[in-house]
């Protein structure tokens, strides 16, 4: 679903300054605003070749069909390997290659959870050769935050020596993990959260019922609402939901275990890392409760919190929700997901009398 309709001041301010774009664009702010697919929209209609009075993308011409098919000449996108070929990424361990499975045969290596410096020295004859429909050049990268250092600096050449007529859209949701010096060659556009109206129509038009308990539990971001109330990301909520509940009665182990399953069988990059994003939001609403204030993000599961929260004391809660800050540092981190889990509800249920 096209995501146009949340951003009409993007929309605009970028088609005023169409003939006049800098040579690189960085679209900011949390995930699950619909950067992405926002990018890719402000890309489709660049390349397009008979845009509306709007600006948009006519989705007739050669170069939309091109695009809506993924093999536009004049356009390359970088991600991390996790995100082009989720299923082939392993859910826990070390990027071993010596490793091998049960049946004798090498196993496949972990997917990449970064951009590489090959990736972006692959760019090197695309920048530099003819664009072939005589018009924009258009490189989108998808996390800015993904670039490790290396390819990071191999792509500040490409920055400080823009070429006319090439475009870099950037994407961060964690933008204060690029180098400076990416963030000083870029125009910073925010993208901001839509107002609660909005979003809310827009949930509705995609067909999301209660659109207002998604949105909170998204933190107000439509595309991670649609998710959550539509694909996969429901699955790894509520398995993290139920969990939660029953963790806080001691069974530690038993938890982690039926946890550990769903996240193997959750093919989409860094699935640990939104389970500890969804752990974060609980125990934030868990430290409202323990104020007798009403939840934030779970506002379903109000009296539970309540109930948890007359367990626990304040600054146990507060203390733990400081560390879960190194849980999410380490996800980015080859490790071994059952492990990581146990050592985390044993610390979570400690919160909690008994």
């Amino acid at each position: 679903m096209k995501v146009d309709g949340l951003y009409p001041h993007i929309w605009q301010h970028l088609h005023r300054r169409r003939a006049q774009l800098p040579h690189a664009l960085l679209l900011i702010g949390q995930r699950g605003l619909g950067k992405f697919a926002l990018a890719k929209e402000i890309a489709a209609a660049l390349l397009c070749e008979r845009p509306t009075k709007e600006g948009q993308a006519c989705g007739n011409c050669p170069a939309c069909g091109w695009q809506a098919q993924g093999n536009h000449p004049d356009f390359r996108l970088l991600q991390p390997s996790a995100a082009q070929n989720s299923d082939t990424a392993d859910t826990e361990g070390n990027e071993g290659n010596a490793a091998t499975e049960e049946n004798g045969k090498p196993a496949r290596k972990k997917a990449s959870q970064w951009i590489t410096i090959d990736q972006v020295r692959s760019l090197e004859d695309f920048l530099h050769v003819g664009t072939h429909r005589q018009g924009a050049r258009l490189v989108l990268i998808n996390p800015a935050e993904a670039l490790n250092r290396a390819a990071a600096n191999a792509l500040l050449k490409a920055l400080e020596e823009p070429l006319p007529g090439t475009l870099f859209l950037l994407i961060s949701s964690e933008s204060h993990r690029l180098l400076p010096t990416i963030r000083s060659r870029c125009r910073t556009i925010p993208v901001l959260r839509p107002a609660h109206a909005v979003a809310v129509e827009w949930l509705q038009q995609a067909g999301v019922a209660d659109a207002d308990h998604w949105l909170a539990l998204a933190g107000g971001a439509p595309c991670l609402a649609l998710d959550l109330a539509s694909s996969g990301e429901k699955m790894l909520f509520d398995a993290w939901l139920a969990q939660a509940v029953r963790a806080a009665d001691g069974e530690v182990l038993a938890c982690a275990a039926e946890l550990d399953k769903v996240l193997k069988a959750d093919n989409r990059p860094a699935a640990i890392k939104r389970l500890i994003e969804w752990a974060q939001k609980w125990l934030y609403d868990l430290v409202l409760a323990s104020h007798a204030l009403p939840p934030r993000y779970y506002l379903a599961q109000e009296a539970r919190l309540h109930r948890l929260a007359g367990r626990s004391e304040p600054r146990k809660l507060l203390a733990f929700n400081r560390k879960t800050l190194q849980y999410k540092k380490q996800c980015e981190q080859p490790l071994n997901n059952r492990l990581f889990l146990e050592e985390f509800f044993l610390g979570y249920s400690s919160l909690f009398r008994r």
